[in-house]
């Protein structure tokens, strides 16, 4: 039976999805946006740091005050309404939440509302995938161990590239490469929230409209949100990672297939079964023609003579060999589409996307000269941006994770382009983010 078939039998029913969500900001209220179309699910709980801010995202998408106005859980679970509160702990912890959607991009505090939500039964859809970048693995294996289901989100790029890449393989082809797309050029790794919207693409006044953070575009323009999707990926497939970081090259839609082959065959892979991010931007900063900027992409090889005949009988568009094939989604609708994650994991127990090895990490590296006494100030910031390597090469050097590198004083000099290592900096070793981490390091690696 179809998931939305699913849902509606569970609306039919009167046993629709409890869901909590935490976090009301731009990525949560695309969220929300939906769920008053979405049978079958009631979204029982906000938490929020701040309400008011809530219930005004809420206003935003459309919803009527009164559909927000429920004064507890329990009175939202007899009403049908919504509860807005602070209170993460009481979501969390309260019996009758099925699904517990992360959507605070904050990844230590995701980190604690993951590990609450597990140790109170209920699956997890986290949106935060900073923290999955950082601890992903070991967040997988404790949902195992509690019963439970934790997902990346779909409409997120890491999951839908997940969901090409299981389609390849199910279908028998041997994956080359897969990833997302990007606008890039080289100098946008310096990009601070003060510069973004000019690189980004967007007037301050159509930022000023959608509610966008500065700071968090800014993680998606200076390749540290890139560096993060593409570690989640690697980790929940078990594809590789480029030695020395992502190299972005440049492609249109139709020369995907061109690039993102080896280079012992004229594309720029070290090898095949590669995460890599494709350029919308030529080195010189021209647009590329129909390009996957917004979209995910999957690489795969025929691997006979047959399979390469039908790719030419039905005309699907390949490298010059005949031999790899793209298939690609040019669009995603980020948190337009998380409904499916909600529906998966709770009506089929599957999660849409998951960590299942340690193959990749983002180490912060700074932006400019850092001198002792300054403070990081995590992704999309002044200070640093995220370069994706190898597990190996990380834990070897003793890279700082990207996802804890918010709000931490640096004790040692650190000069442009260098990535820092835990040496470099004095980090709260109380948070559960912080053991995480070392616990991850001390099992995978």
């Amino acid at each position: 039976m179809s998931l939305h078939a699913q849902l509606q039998k569970r609306a039919a029913e009167g046993r629709p999805i409890r869901v909590g969500l935490i976090g009301a900001g731009k990525f949560g209220s695309m969220y929300l946006a939906q769920v008053p179309r979405t049978p079958g699910v009631h979204l029982a709980a906000i938490a929020d740091l701040s309400p008011t801010n809530a219930r005004a995202n809420l206003a935003r998408v459309g919803w009527k005050p009164e559909r927000a106005q429920a004064a507890s859980i329990d009175d939202a679970l007899k009403t049908g309404a919504t509860h807005v509160g602070e209170d993460w702990q009481a979501l969390v912890r309260h019996p009758a939440i099925d699904v517990v959607v992360e959507c605070t991009g904050h990844p230590i505090a995701a980190v604690d509302h993951c590990l609450e939500a597990f140790a109170h039964g209920k699956h997890v859809v986290n949106v935060t995938v900073e923290a999955d970048a950082f601890c992903g693995p070991l967040l997988a294996r404790k949902a195992q161990q509690a019963g439970v289901v934790y997902s990346l989100a779909f409409g997120d790029q890491p999951a839908l590239i997940c969901d090409l890449v299981d389609w390849a393989r199910t279908c028998g082809f041997p994956v080359v490469a897969a990833g997302r797309g990007h606008k890039w050029l080289p100098h946008f790794c310096e990009s601070t929230p003060e510069t973004v919207w000019g690189n980004y693409g967007l007037t301050p006044e159509q930022a000023q409209r959608g509610g966008l953070n500065p700071k968090m575009f800014n993680s998606f323009l200076d390749g540290s949100k890139p560096s993060i999707e593409s570690t989640a990926v690697a980790n929940a497939t078990g594809l590789t990672v480029p030695g020395n970081g992502l190299l972005y090259p440049p492609a249109s839609v139709a020369d995907i297939p061109f690039v993102t082959r080896p280079k012992s065959e004229g594309g720029v892979l070290e090898r095949k079964g590669m995460v890599e991010v494709v350029s919308s931007l030529e080195p010189d900063g021209r647009v590329i023609p129909y390009d996957i900027r917004m979209g995910v992409w999957v690489t795969v090889e025929a691997e006979t003579e047959y399979v390469r005949n039908c790719f030419e009988e039905y005309n699907a568009h390949t490298d010059p060999s005949g031999r790899y094939f793209t298939l690609y989604k040019r669009w995603h609708l980020i948190g337009l589409e998380v409904g499916l994650s909600v529906a998966s994991v709770a009506l089929r127990g599957e999660a849409t996307g998951v960590a299942s090895c340690w193959n990749a990490d983002v180490v912060a590296t700074a932006k400019r000269d850092l001198a002792p006494g300054e403070m990081l100030d995590g992704e999309g910031g002044y200070t640093i941006w995220g370069k994706l390597l190898p597990a190996q090469t990380s834990i070897r050097m003793g890279g700082l994770p990207l996802g804890l590198a918010h709000d931490i004083k640096v004790l040692r000099p650190v000069k442009k382009g260098q990535s820092l290592s835990w040496n470099d900096v004095a980090v709260d070793q109380g948070t559960h983010a912080y053991r995480i981490r070392k616990e991850l390091e001390t099992t995978f690696a």
